[in-house]
């Protein structure tokens, strides 16, 4: 499986991508003297630069698992801000942290109940963690990507996987339920819907391209991967109307929580 993230590609909705991570960042209260950081799945490395520059934490660490992503992440090192690659689902803590943040990242893990325990643990006394994301796994785009990694000719080229990572995710209330039983004494867990205005519904395919189909790049050949697109365009476009603008509606889940 080949390393798929772009960073052009995903960044050619940067404003519109960005703006969530800046309401996360509006969940944190501030942070002690000294704090330290962690950022799991930290991707070009900017936003995290953002949260570092902004609570002036002594140290933050960004872990990021594309190579692509890292080297744009690069010049960011500076002031006690720094990157290393690893995988969110296989990570494990070697020291404790003041606040552990993720943006739009830990939707691509499995066993999140797991995967929150393990964060918790990373966390000192009275730390925080403030995580961010995508909840529009019911959404047109995602629908038939799952569908089409179903059916027998694109499950075959993808070796017998099925696209479901989405299928991890909790409800609101569910993920609610887990922090109380992890012992976070504050929490705020919420859903926000942004509503994107894109010039047309040929932007929600460009939107995609540099996220959810990125996993389909990663596994299938340039060529079945050109003729996956296509196929995905023609029928997605069945479902969603020649409107211009088109209004893009892209729900978004959001956890902050207090040892």
């Amino acid at each position: 499986m080949k390393d798929s993230w772009n960073p052009a590609q995903y960044e050619k909705f940067k404003e519109e991508r960005s703006q969530p991570f800046l309401d996360l960042l509006q969940t944190l209260q501030p942070l002690p003297p000294k704090a330290t950081a962690l950022d799991l799945g930290s991707g070009t490395g900017e936003l995290t630069a953002l949260f570092h520059n902004r609570f002036h934490p002594q140290t933050t660490v960004g872990l990021e698992r594309s190579e692509a992503m890292l080297n744009k992440a690069t010049p960011f090192q500076i002031g006690g801000l720094s990157f290393l690659q690893g995988d969110i689902e296989t990570w494990s803590a070697s020291k404790t942290y003041d606040v552990i943040i993720s943006n739009a990242a830990l939707q691509w893990c499995r066993d999140h109940k797991n995967l929150l325990a393990r964060i918790k643990e990373a966390l000192k006394d009275q730390g925080q963690i403030a995580i961010q994301m995508p909840m529009n796994h019911d959404y047109a785009t995602h629908v038939l990507a799952k569908k089409m990694s179903e059916e027998p000719h694109w499950n075959k080229l993808l070796k017998g996987e099925v696209y479901d990572k989405y299928s991890a995710l909790l409800t609101p209330e569910e993920y609610a339920h887990v922090l109380f039983n992890l012992g976070f004494k504050k929490q705020n867990v919420f859903l926000k819907v942004y509503g994107h205005v894109l010039s047309s519904r040929e932007d929600v395919v460009e939107w995609v391209k540099g996220s959810l189909l990125t996993y389909f790049q990663s596994r299938l050949t340039p060529e079945d991967y050109e003729n996956f697109i296509k196929e995905f365009k023609e029928r997605l476009f069945k479902d969603l109307p020649d409107e211009k603008p088109f209004f893009y509606p892209f729900k978004r889940l959001f956890i902050w929580a207090q040892l």
